[in-house]
């Protein structure tokens, strides 16, 4: 579902052939030259293209009808559960995986070569990619590789410079996890290589989580010392920097991926689509959305205040979810070319709210937020499991 400018942009390539890809940078002068050229494209008819590059990883998959998938860890890839969470896809209407290939930490969840920018922070956890896409080929399971960009203790520690300071130390939050600046064209392009590795491996979508500044930004920007980049310059004030960082840069990756065939999707708070945009992390939902193929906001009922009118929603999946995918659809509505949309559902239990708060969930909860989707017309889903221990016994198409 690629957007009408990437359309242009990719028929531009046809006759660049084998000039570098070219993509808009930070301060928006590519933007300028690719409108100009989507204009220019607008006018002519271009009657015989010649065929543009576009890489065969060898592996051949079929977007299902709607994507019924569950997160899976590196380690989960790697190891035994693999086999048993292949099984549950065998067994049920369950068809595709979002697997880890850079994880929370800020490392590459297999070894890459040694040649390789990122063989330094490569983990032997998935110790044959391939093995594991073959395995999903042959089960026709539509591979997702997650790619957790600026969340990134590893890359932050590694190099300062590309980070938040507090003091003469790398900031780190209340879980001690630091993270790196989406201010930086080169942050940009360390995590977009990361995901053209996986596009070559032969995974169909990325999928970017922790597309935006730390939590509560807005609370510390002034004390923090970090590179604005050529961002620093605009004229504009800093929740609009960021919303303007972080929209670049999903607008970037999505372009550099594109003659890789893959779809781009981003993982995105579900309260951002109730504001014009989050103040702190520079997420704005209509933006983001505009630039993305597929949209997945994670709504788990566990991780809303009251809300909707609903006082405690983690004891209201079915209302919770309903009450979201309204407003969803009516903020795509407003987009020319939406995406489409695959939330983020909850199959875990938080027992943390406290008594009376929370409630165990199971089989009818996880139910009920997929019909809920689906009574709003919303076929597309994720589960959540950290550990990946999804329930028994689901009615994924209720």
């Amino acid at each position: 579902m690629l957007k009408w400018s990437k359309v242009a942009t990719s028929l531009c390539l046809v006759t660049m052939c084998v000039l570098p890809f070219q993509t808009a940078n930070a301060e928006g002068e590519g933007k300028a030259a690719h409108e100009k050229r989507s204009l220019s494209l607008s006018k002519k008819e271009i009657a015989s293209p010649a065929p543009r590059f576009a890489y065969d990883s060898g592996f051949k998959f079929e977007y299902p009808d709607a994507v019924r998938g569950v997160y899976v860890t590196g380690h989960s890839a790697g190891g035994a559960r693999f086999d048993s969470l292949t099984k549950l896809m065998d067994d049920t209407d369950l068809n595709a995986m979002v697997i880890d290939i850079k994880d929370d930490h800020g490392y590459v969840t297999y070894e890459p070569e040694e040649s390789s920018p990122y063989a330094k922070v490569g983990k032997p956890y998935i110790k044959d990619p391939k093995a594991i896409l073959k395995t999903l080929e042959e089960k026709q399971i539509y591979p997702i590789a997650r790619v957790v960009v600026f969340k990134d203790t590893v890359l932050a520690n590694e190099k300062p410079e590309l980070s938040f300071k507090d003091g003469g130390q790398v900031w780190k939050n209340g879980r001690g996890e630091s993270f790196v600046n989406p201010f930086l064209k080169e942050v940009w392009d360390y995590n977009v290589g990361i995901a053209i590795e996986a596009a070559k491996m032969g995974f169909q979508e990325i999928q970017f989580d922790y597309v935006r500044f730390p939590e509560g930004f807005e609370k510390r920007d002034d004390e923090l010392l970090y590179n604005g980049g050529e961002y620093a310059e605009q004229d504009t004030d800093n929740v609009q920097k960021r919303v303007q960082a972080v929209t670049d840069f999903v607008e970037y990756a999505h372009e550099k991926l594109e003659p890789y065939g893959v779809k781009v999707s981003v993982d995105i708070f579900g309260y951002t689509a109730t504001l014009p945009e989050a103040p702190g992390i520079g997420q704005n939902f209509s933006k983001i959305s505009e630039n993305v193929d597929v949209i997945s906001s994670m709504i788990y009922p566990s991780h809303w205040t009251p809300y909707f009118g609903i006082a405690k929603p983690d004891l209201q999946p079915y209302e919770l979810v309903s009450e979201y995918a309204k407003l969803e659809n009516s903020k795509l509505a407003e987009l020319d070319n939406p995406p489409i949309s695959r939330p983020w559902l909850q199959d875990f239990t938080a027992s943390w709210l406290g008594s009376g708060n929370y409630k165990a969930y199971g089989k009818a909860e996880v139910e009920a937020q997929i019909k809920a989707l689906n009574d709003q017309g919303i076929k597309e889903f994720l589960l959540w499991d950290a550990g990946n221990t999804y329930t028994e016994g689901v009615d994924y198409t209720p």
